[in-house]
């Protein structure tokens, strides 16, 4: 496979045909796609001198308990009609993947197409996303009685900015691009809109919403495609705008974060989804696990890793890593592969080697990064996934390993 960095003044054009051949660009609208290309590691496989694959990865961080972690994400995966089955998409991720690791990533994310494809590059699935279609005259909620700020394109760096304020729950990521917002806001139509406060001691904003128009703009549904809050007050605000639209909309979805029940916050909730259902506005919850993460550097990922057990947990690991294969012998990075004695508790970290005193735990990197990240117990993954090992030790990981369900907080 032929590869180089995107070069916006020859490939510009190529890159709007593979985006519209995948169905993801209107004809009429490349802004979108082009601000991505303007702020991203964009990297192209070629066929004749001629770009058919195109990658898109940002820097940015994911929020490991109270860490933020230096993490990579892995925007877009497109390839032309005539490129299909010849493995670009796969070689050409590997190589956006190691050039961000070779500049500091220490985790890497994306959102997955179908289950599998990229447990090829060792991700493991994330949590399940769980999205509740509310009537917004159902929420047990006061209207918000302030008057909130307009928000547009044009504000991308103040809604980026706070953003990154707000996202101190496990899991949320954000993007060190505020140029990664304003391509979300293009990527959506000329409806939808975005309300906020600037309550900061300067006129920062402090919580504020984006939602996209998923239907007719009278009564939707809308989508809050993402909402940026830090204390309870300034979410039940949020809320509050979200119900003040129930004269004329009839449905929002909304994300669970920072581990909230939203159910808690609706009336009636069974009664409304047998009412709707089956329409237009079928107030229900829908879940699902989109996500992907996988760790770059098990040492600096363990350095950072503090867990709240009484005592510490020491074990062998013997990781094995599927990326290692697609990458060439002279590559900055060759995956996380190896034997390892690793120490979980506050302090944690890893050294390479064995011990033969101590239990071994056999791994894929993307089972033990739902493990680290603590998407799911050691003891469920070792029925359904890569992970292996005594008993008594699968039993004390799921003791040592007790996170809060990690919540990624937008799409990406």
């Amino acid at each position: 496979m032929k590869f180089r960095a995107y070069n916006e003044n020859s490939d510009k054009a190529a890159a709007h045909r593979i985006w519209y051949e995948c169905g993801w660009l209107r004809e009429d609208d490349t802004a979108m796609l082009d601000t991505f290309l303007s702020c991203t590691r964009s990297l192209v496989a070629l066929i004749d001198d001629e770009p058919e694959c195109l990658v898109q990865t940002a820097m940015g961080t994911v929020r490991y308990l109270k860490e933020n972690l230096p993490w990579a994400c892995v925007l877009s995966v497109t390839t032309s009609r005539i490129a299909r089955k010849k493995s670009f998409a796969l070689k050409l991720t590997v190589q956006a993947i190691a050039a961000d690791v070779a500049e500091g990533a220490i985790v890497a994310g994306l959102g997955m197409f179908e289950q599998g494809y990229y447990d090829q590059l060792g991700f493991g699935s994330g949590g399940y996303v769980r999205m509740f279609g509310i009537n917004p005259a159902k929420l047990k909620v006061k209207g918000a009685s302030r008057v909130p700020k307009r928000l547009t394109k044009d504000d991308y760096e103040a809604m980026a900015a706070n953003r990154v304020r707000c996202a101190t729950y496990h899991g949320s990521v954000t993007a060190d691009s505020p140029l990664i917002t304003r391509a979300a806001i293009e990527e959506g139509r000329k409806s939808d809109f975005g309300l906020g406060f600037t309550d900061g001691p300067n006129g920062e904003l402090t919580h504020h919403l984006w939602m996209y128009l998923r239907g007719k703009i009278e009564h939707g549904p809308y989508t809050v495609g993402w909402m940026a809050w830090e204390t309870r007050e300034q979410f039940l605000e949020l809320l509050g705008l979200i119900k003040n639209l129930s004269d004329q909309v009839h449905l929002v979805w909304v994300r669970e974060t920072h581990s909230l029940q939203l159910q808690d916050l609706i009336e009636k909730p069974f009664q409304n989804r047998m009412l709707t259902a089956n329409s237009d506005f079928d107030c229900r919850m829908r879940a699902c696990a989109f996500w992907q993460m996988r760790i770059c550097d098990l040492s600096k990922c363990l350095e950072q890793t503090h867990l709240n057990c009484s005592s510490d947990l020491k074990f062998n690991l013997k990781l094995s890593d599927p990326i290692e294969k697609h990458l060439s012998s002279d590559a900055p990075w060759h995956g996380v592969a190896g034997e390892y004695v690793v120490t979980l508790g506050k302090s944690s970290g890893c050294e390479a080697g064995s011990d033969a005193s101590l239990p071994t735990l056999n791994a894929s990197v993307g089972a033990f990064t739902r493990l680290w990240l603590g998407v799911r117990p050691a003891t469920a993954l070792n029925i359904t996934d890569d992970l292996e090992g005594p008993q008594a030790l699968l039993e004390q990981l799921d003791e040592t390993v007790r996170l809060p369900e990690p919540e990624t907080g937008c799409d990406f």
